[in-house]
């Protein structure tokens, strides 16, 4: 049984006329007979009562056709919802935040984007940094785009600005300038909680980029800067925690080199918005151009 069948036998039960119903399905007259044939066949029920001046359905036929319309219903209802899974609603809109060190990217990866889904709207906002996180926090734009600077602690630690590494004043790591991945190998660490969602998902990606993820001890940031007193722990915060670190006396912030700073390119999407299978295409036409910027 297939779909286009439903639509033939939809067709004469509406229309009670073989030659009618064959020219809305532009069809012949012998291969609609055809056609309900075989579907008389396969249900094992005689559908329809032909007779020379009127087409009538059995009992079985008007059954079959409320069958056949609710199938033929659901599956538009289906097209549409798949259409809009990977192609987006008809009426929908995107709202796009980005800073000034982001307007070489975003209007690029929007043309990029609507090349392919012409019938989904954009409106591009330049703002300020902190506008623009304010916005995504309110849910009043979809998607921000910023650039931020990195410092590397020594060549290959490199942490956003909201993130800081510290240890005890007597640590071996505490006075030293150039600090590689290597030197922390040896070192637990600790990591305290950040309230910020999106700080939080750094700090996360700090720890795995230290290859610390499976031995890492997380605290409060009290709990934290008292284990690193007591021990050979050096610790991961996030900035908010930067003033309780500088005023403990017994505690060091690691020095970052300033002379190797690197733009990075952040790209986030508001918590109340969907990320469909065309969300996720612009987000990585955006990630693409600025990577090819950096």
């Amino acid at each position: 049984m297939r779909f286009e069948q439903l639509e033939q036998f939809v067709a004469l039960g509406v229309l009670r006329h073989f030659r009618q119903a064959a020219e809305q399905t532009q069809i012949s007259t012998s291969a609609l007979t055809r056609s309900i044939q075989t579907l008389e066949d396969e249900m094992g029920y005689e559908l329809v009562k032909r007779s020379t001046r009127s087409v009538k359905l059995t009992p079985e036929g008007e059954l079959f056709l409320e069958y056949a319309k609710t199938t033929l219903s659901e599956l538009e209802l289906t097209k549409k919802r798949i259409f809009q899974s990977v192609n987006g609603n008809a009426n929908e809109k995107l709202v796009i935040g980005y800073t000034n060190k982001a307007s070489s990217i975003v209007p690029i990866s929007c043309g990029q984007f609507l090349a392919q889904y012409p019938h989904i709207k954009i409106e591009m906002q330049l703002q300020d940094q902190q506008e623009l996180t304010r916005k995504l926090q309110q849910g009043e734009i979809d998607i921000s785009v910023y650039s931020q600077a990195i410092n590397s602690i020594g060549s290959d630690i490199h942490l956003p600005d909201q993130l800081v590494l510290f240890v005890s004043k007597n640590h071996p790591l505490a006075h030293k300038n150039d600090i590689s991945k290597q030197n922390l190998d040896s070192y637990p660490m600790f990591g305290c909680f950040s309230e910020s969602k999106q700080v939080q998902t750094m700090l996360n990606e700090a720890i795995d980029s230290l290859n610390k993820s499976s031995s890492i001890k997380v605290g409060s940031i009290e709990q934290v800067m008292a284990g690193v007193v007591k021990s050979d722990h050096f610790a991961i915060a996030s900035i908010e925690h930067a003033n309780a670190i500088a005023e403990n006396s017994e505690l060091v912030q690691l020095k970052t080199n300033k002379g190797l700073n690197h733009e990075q390119l952040v790209v986030q999407t508001s918590q109340q918005t969907s990320i469909t299978e065309h969300v996720e295409h612009l987000l990585s036409l955006i990630k693409k151009a600025g990577a090819a910027f950096s």
